[in-house]
């Protein structure tokens, strides 16, 4: 989409920059919309930390004058000179020691205004920052998150309340509970990589090297699988011991795998939250379908949000309070 006229309101450029991928998006400022966007796979992985100014710069630069690809003279760095740069809010491992540049991770409760007032600037690059992610550090629990505050926070802007149960899904999935507008609680499940793990490096997921069609039936058969009293390691082993006398097809053992490292990340949440009715589902679409299914077995309602939406409203609204 082409960014829009001279005369639109302020901007602002919100990046989601992860281990694996780099997501930047030009954001009208006062509605929220999303004006251009690119998207690349140079994640932290592929980058020392000396790169990432010049990274980013490379990639928004042309979108820092304010009011876009405005005409005039431009110093070094797209700015129009006497302009000041559009601001960039960057959310993600990025801001974790092994990305551009270390920002703090607050104790819970946290509220958006609170990571507003840790933002840290990113060296290098003028008027950006970086926002800090959160942890948990008790007895009982410890845990982190970078990123996916900011994308909780934009689901409860989005969905218009205060109080939300989110999911996040991915490699690291989160599933965090907000009360009074503040991140109360969240709690982490590498289901991503532990279905990665059994499919490409385990006996069970052998059958399942090879790409195939998504499978209903066995995901379902998954599903079930995650509730068996032994528990997770048993039912990811079955995926052996079904496809040898059971029926289950080589081209469906990656969707058996699939229902049960989501069923069971979804049935321990289930047991956490008894009393949960709704559950904000933030992610991609293919996750969502698979969560979705997931959910809607053990009675939860679900409630959509696409991940990119919900990053471009939590970080509006942590700009709103930056004062940027």
């Amino acid at each position: 989409m082409s960014a829009a006229a001279n005369d639109s309101p302020a901007r602002l450029i919100a990046i989601d920059w992860g281990t694996s991928n780099f997501r930047a998006f030009l954001v009208d400022r006062e509605s929220g919309k999303c004006l251009d966007s690119r998207r690349s796979e140079a994640g932290l992985r592929s980058l020392s930390s000396a790169e990432f100014p010049h990274y980013c710069a490379a990639q928004v630069g042309d979108w820092r004058e304010e009011g876009g690809a405005a005409s005039g003279a431009k110093e070094e760095g797209g700015a129009a000179s006497g302009a000041k740069s559009v601001p960039i809010y960057l959310a993600g491992m990025v801001g974790s020691k092994r990305g551009w540049s270390e920002a703090p991770q607050l104790d819970l409760p946290v509220s958006a205004t609170d990571l507003a007032a840790h933002v840290v600037a990113a060296p290098g690059v003028d008027n950006a920052w970086i926002v800090p992610g959160v942890k948990i550090v008790a007895a009982e629990h410890v845990d982190v998150m970078r990123g996916e505050e900011i994308q909780a926070f934009g689901a409860l802007s989005l969905c218009a309340t205060r109080e939300a149960l989110c999911c996040l899904p991915g490699t690291h999935s989160k599933w965090a509970r907000l009360a009074d507008a503040q991140l109360v609680d969240f709690t982490t499940a590498m289901t991503g990589e532990l279905y990665h793990a059994v499919r490409f490096h385990t006996l069970p997921g052998e059958p399942a090297r090879e790409s195939a069609e998504f499978d209903a039936a066995a995901f379902d058969q998954g599903l079930e699988a995650a509730g068996h009293p032994a528990g997770i390691l048993h039912a990811l082993f079955e995926a052996r011991s079904r496809h040898l006398y059971a029926g289950l097809a080589s081209e469906q053992v990656g969707s058996y795998l699939s229902g049960v490292t989501i069923g069971s990340e979804v049935l321990s949440q289930r047991r956490i939250h008894p009393q949960a009715g709704e559950v904000i589902l933030v992610g991609s679409s293919t996750l969502n379908a698979l969560y979705r299914r997931a959910m809607t077995a053990v009675g939860f309602g679900v409630r959509e949000i696409d991940s990119d939406q919900a990053t471009l409203a939590g970080l509006c609204a942590l700009a709103e309070r930056h004062g940027h």
